[in-house]
């Protein structure tokens, strides 16, 4: 990818280099111990809960160095930030409507969203609850050395796929499924889980589409972002953690799904074809 020397967005938000002290219980086993304890001495479970996530961005902190080959990851998603600013302000524009661009925020091992608190071990992710785009760049390394996807193409489609859940946002589309998951049951709700993050696919490669117009995509790109999100599908993932596939507990789609729709969003362009929820071929 041609990115140096193009411009950087300013809507980036550097959080690394402190990492909170102590004991950290933002989920999984260390909150059901705490509810447990909370209904034993009569206390208000909620109240531990907020106390023991704290805020990163609060309390006791400890420095850490952030490396040469980090900053360089930060410039390069800053100009892939700056990419999906132009190409969906314009789209917006085109559509009568305004896009807001979104915030991506860099931070190291864990962080507090408008979702929740997080850590590095969920991947990127976005917030529709502060419109963010969370990004731990320990991932990237993660993607070529445990996943097998190199290349900086691949890094972008990590940042296009979450800036695609921004443009659900902003259409009203993430708020529409999260009422419909309220009201389903879990295999319904997985399912409507998998159309959302193939149409995030979609507009991934819609705005591959468009940065190929614009003379960023160097030869083989294309092939970084299909191994990308090749390397992501569910059933790849499940094989390789668990030994056997349940497509019953999919939440983001096969590999073949993923990669299928992330090139029609490339081959077309047209926002208008990625309805993903009346597809009945997934």
């Amino acid at each position: 990818m041609r990115w140096r020397d193009r411009r950087q967005s300013t809507n980036v938000e550097d959080r690394r280099g402190m990492s909170r002290g102590g004991m950290a219980v933002g989920g999984g086993l260390g909150t059901i111990v705490l509810v447990v304890l909370a209904l034993l001495f009569g206390a208000d479970p909620r109240e531990l809960l907020d106390q023991s996530q704290g805020d990163p961005g609060q309390g006791t902190q400890t420095a850490r160095q952030v490396n040469p080959q980090e900053d360089e990851l930060k410039q390069f998603s800053s100009v892939v930030l700056a990419e999906t600013e132009d190409v969906w302000n314009a789209l917006f524009q085109q559509a009568g409507k305004r896009y807001r661009e979104p915030t991506l925020s860099l931070f190291t091992e864990q962080t507090r969203s408008a979702c929740g608190v997080a850590g590095a071990s969920v991947g990127p992710f976005y917030c529709s609850g502060d419109e963010k785009v969370y990004v731990d760049l320990s991932f990237y390394r993660d993607m070529k050395t445990k996943l097998g996807a190199p290349g900086d193409f691949a890094q972008a489609y990590v940042i296009a796929h979450e800036v695609g859940h921004h443009v659900q946002h902003l259409l009203g589309t993430m708020e529409q499924v999260d009422g419909w998951q309220r009201r389903a049951g879990e295999a319904e709700s997985n399912q409507l889980s998998v159309r959302l993050e193939l149409q995030a696919d979609f507009y991934a490669g819609v705005w591959a589409h468009y940065a190929a117009r614009r003379g960023i995509i160097e030869p083989g790109d294309i092939e970084e972002a299909l191994g990308a999100a090749s390397a992501v599908g569910d059933d790849r993932l499940q094989r390789r953690g668990q030994g056997y596939v349940v497509p019953d507990s999919f939440t983001h789609g096969s590999s073949e799904q993923r990669v299928r729709w992330f090139k029609k969003g490339y081959e077309t362009g047209d926002i208008r074809q990625g309805d993903t929820f009346n597809a009945r071929n997934l």
